[in-house]
């Protein structure tokens, strides 16, 4: 088989045929990348000089340089609005109130920020939903456009437009995840109410990113988290009349789009991929190995293969963290036997790395991707 550029690569293994090789990504999505303390002791293994600069400030996630994308041979480049990367100014306690009204904290060592003040979490009427302050939807998006113009005319990466962080997410974040929970049991009107408030100003800036760089970008993402470790978050019957048809607006926006549509949620999804299918997923992530139901890659490949894409599948809560470089080779020997096959894969580890991820075990990982190319090259 002919040499592909990344871009041919990638967009042939999302056809369900194989490429020349797997695609691979690291630092494309929010779902895909590197925290900042894991990418520096990265940097300096490899013995590379500098910094890190910011993907997502939120996220705490750095962006990853081309040097590193060439050492690894990534395939894929993130789309991701310039307000992501801009650090928000921290008070004494190492918080700031995002846009939404959320007190967000970040630990002093590791981690990422979390929520500390959810503005809606007293909340018991309805008209304190419709009082509510909500943020005005970003409609501006010509430096994103003006850098999809350019990744798109200088590079043969495949390019990956990240949205913003999912509706589901944002009610659990201005209301307080439990009391979230609570009021979809208890009071479901008043949580359809609070997630359609949100979901309006979502469409409205997904829309517009869309519009401004949607003819330049290759996938589109939409991260929403609908499982726990062992089991869907919902019962099935609460997740079809309360959140999937909310779901199915924000994916017949994607699908319009003409992009393939990139959907993330951790945990034991398993339950809902005829759901999802049908609402028109084409790419699954991370494919969280170690939760119930998702181990078994085999067989998710051979059930799925032909409607969705696996993307991830390198497990980062046991085996990158803790593992030796051996056990990592074999996880990666593991996912790319199962999955790479006839297409339909990229290469990735199971949502970001975090700082405890030894840097030795990151390249263990791509080199292993490398032997296994060799291998299946004959």
């Amino acid at each position: 088989m002919a040499p592909m550029n990344s871009r041919e690569r990638v967009l042939t293994a999302l056809d369900h045929r194989e490429p020349d090789r797997p695609p691979r990504d690291l630092g494309s999505t929010t779902a895909t990348g590197i925290h900042p303390t894991a990418y520096q002791a990265l940097k300096e293994h490899l013995g590379l000089e500098g910094g890190w600069t910011y993907l997502s400030a939120r996220a705490q996630l750095a962006r990853v340089e081309s040097a590193l994308m060439e050492r690894f041979k990534i395939d894929c480049l993130p789309l991701i609005s310039q307000t992501a990367a801009e650090p928000p100014v921290l008070d004494e306690q190492r918080s700031y109130v995002d846009r939404w009204g959320v007190e967000r904290r970040l630990p002093s060592v590791g981690g990422h920020y979390y929520v500390t003040r959810p503005p809606l979490a007293s909340a018991g009427r309805m008209s304190e939903l419709h009082a509510y302050t909500w943020p005005e939807p970003r409609t501006n998006f010509a430096l994103l456009r003006e850098q999809a113009a350019h990744l798109r005319a200088t590079t043969d990466k495949a390019l990956i437009l990240n949205l913003e962080v999912g509706f589901l997410h944002q009610a659990q974040f201005v209301r307080g995840f439990d009391r979230w929970l609570m009021d979809l049991a208890a009071d479901p009107p008043f949580a359809e109410a609070l997630m359609d408030a949100i979901l309006e100003i979502w469409l409205a800036e997904a829309e517009a990113t869309i519009r401004a760089v949607g003819d330049c970008a290759d996938v589109v993402v939409y991260a929403d988290d609908i499982a726990f470790q062992d089991r869907p978050i919902f019962s099935m019957a609460m997740y079809r009349k309360l959140i999937r048809p909310r779901q199915r607006r924000v994916f017949d926006l994607m699908r319009r789009s003409g992009m393939k549509v990139f959907y993330h949620s951790c945990g034991n999804v398993r339950p809902l991929l005829a759901d999802l299918v049908e609402m028109g997923v084409d790419i699954l992530n991370p494919v969280q190995v170690s939760a119930e139901g998702m181990g078994n890659t085999a067989a998710l490949k051979e059930q799925w293969g032909d409607e969705l894409i696996f993307w991830g599948g390198i497990d980062t809560q046991a085996v990158l963290p803790r593992g030796s470089t051996g056990d990592v080779c074999q996880e990666v020997m593991r996912r790319l036997n199962d999955l790479a096959p006839g297409g339909g894969y990229v290469v990735a580890p199971v949502h970001d790395v975090q700082p405890e991820v030894p840097p030795a075990n990151l390249c263990a990982m791509f080199d292993a991707t490398g032997e296994w190319e060799e291998h299946a090259a004959g």
